[in-house]
């Protein structure tokens, strides 16, 4: 069995009961996990497959009725020769999928124009892994009225912009034929994932055209390259990002409405990478599936993102202490009210003044903008939780036992440690304590870097003060 197969057997094991309906395979895929170990969709090392199939997704008739039903029609790679239990995890992960590229329903009709679509959808496996799938949706080329489809490629990796990169290749080489396709993605699917900020080149041969070399380059910072955060700022002011963040802290519920797919997938994963360096563990789905909207009345944290079209319906819906997002207008439809005071009002003073410095001059610079914007926000983490590796105490095995009581009476101001009292208790912070007690060193990553410099400023300010004196 090769790498691939083994891959899915050992790691796709999305929840379902034995026999289950298609619409439980979508909820399995789509709930939280029990447990989650680690849920960073972009802390990738280089090395790894690119991804683990590429799917084309298109609309046929129903036999009854005028509706349509979304339908894989081309796979990459074939899967043969399965075993049992490989066949059934196959079709769990298959079945999934076509209603995640259409989550819009089945009333579809011919159209002669279509604004082109990026976006992703995650699904969430037992062992609370998740698998990304990035979707250009778009209609064929061609003359007079024709049906939508969606070019689909499964990866666990997370990495939007490179991606979309990938599926305008796929997007080509489909206008000419489908078999051009394959020589692509195989000579994709053996290339190493290269390291942050390192590039891949591959030779792909297409006809009529010769050979052409297609350079792929994964940003340096790994912890944004699933986001971009542009789209969050066309749609909402910094005061509404800053309360989406702190509602995200304490694992509430938040959804957000856009008319398109885009937007939406955008924007919430925006708002998830503003948690770096911790991890959404909880329900994640950026663009809910019309046969799964009464996801919204879950009594467990969620965050995810609804089409415009649906509104009424979620607001019809039983629902507690939701943050309810309107991306098209800018507004908060429903809120819990004490959104503006979960944050040490000094530390949102902060983070405000920052992202307001030099917005301008990274209009067209996503990378710039990416850093700009979470930037901010790390450096809050940094200032009330930064000290957490103090107080992780080592037994003579070097398992650590973090001090919770002792970590967050160290802070002085008295509202950062009302706010970190609450925090240590979220799921976020106790996976990430978690794994830092089984490493004997803090992580030489982004965030350590901040925290270490964030010392040495405080260092370097103690001894001005003393030279002042």
């Amino acid at each position: 069995m090769d790498g691939l197969g083994h891959r899915l057997r050992a790691s796709l094991r999305l929840k379902r009961r034995r026999g289950g309906s298609r619409q439980d395979n979508l909820r399995e895929a789509a709930k939280e996990p029990e447990r989650a170990p680690e849920h960073c969709l972009s802390t990738f090392a280089g090395g790894q497959h690119f991804f683990e199939y590429l799917f084309v997704v298109s609309l046929k008739k129903k036999s009854s009725g005028h509706d349509y039903e979304p339908t894989i029609t081309y796979q990459f790679p074939k899967r043969e020769n399965l075993l049992r239990g490989q066949q059934e995890e196959e079709e769990r992960l298959l079945s999934a999928i076509p209603l995640f590229c259409f989550p819009d329903g089945n009333e579809w009709a011919p159209l002669t124009e279509y604004p082109r679509e990026t976006f992703s959808f995650v699904l969430t496996n037992v062992d609370g892994s998740r698998k990304i799938g990035y979707c250009r949706r778009l209609l064929p080329a061609g003359r007079g009225p024709r049906l939508p489809k969606v070019y689909c490629i499964i990866s666990c990796i997370g990495c939007f912009g490179l991606f979309s990169k990938i599926l305008d290749e796929v997007e080509k080489r489909h206008q000419i034929s489908v078999a051009v396709i394959y020589p692509f993605m195989q000579g994709l699917r053996e290339a190493a994932f290269p390291a942050p900020g390192k590039t891949v080149t591959l030779k792909s041969f297409i006809p009529d055209s010769g050979t052409e070399f297609i350079s792929l380059t994964r940003p340096l910072d790994s912890h944004l390259e699933h986001v971009d955060f542009r789209s969050l700022l066309r749609c909402l002011r910094f005061e509404q990002i800053l309360q989406i963040f702190a509602s995200a802290v304490l694992e509430r519920r938040i959804i957000f409405l856009a008319e398109d797919l885009s937007t939406l997938s955008q924007c919430i994963h925006a708002a998830a990478a503003l948690l770096y360096p911790f991890s959404w563990a909880h329900t994640y789905i950026p663009v809910v599936p019309e046969s799964l909207l009464d996801t919204v009345c879950c009594p467990t944290p969620f965050m995810v993102g609804v089409q415009m079209r649906f509104q009424q319906q979620v607001m019809d819906s039983p629902m507690e202490e939701v943050l309810l997002v309107n991306l098209c207008e800018g507004t908060f439809l429903m809120s819990v009210g004490d959104e503006k005071d979960i944050l040490p009002p000094k530390l949102q003073d902060d983070i405000l003044e920052s992202l307001g410095q030099g917005i301008n001059e990274f209009e067209t610079a996503s990378e710039q903008l990416n850093e700009h914007v979470s930037g901010p926000f790390v450096q809050f983490f940094v200032k009330t939780v930064g000290h957490y590796a103090s107080y992780i105490k080592r037994e003579a095995n070097g398992q650590g036992r973090f001090q919770e009581r002792a970590f967050y009476k160290a802070l002085t101001s008295k509202t950062n440690r009302r706010f970190v009292k609450k925090f240590v208790k979220t799921q976020l912070f106790s996976l990430f304590i978690q794994e830092a007690e089984k490493s004997k060193h803090p992580p030489a990553g982004y965030f350590q870097q901040k925290i270490l410099e964030y010392e040495e400023q405080k260092k370097q300010k103690k001894s001005r003060e003393k030279t002042v004196k």
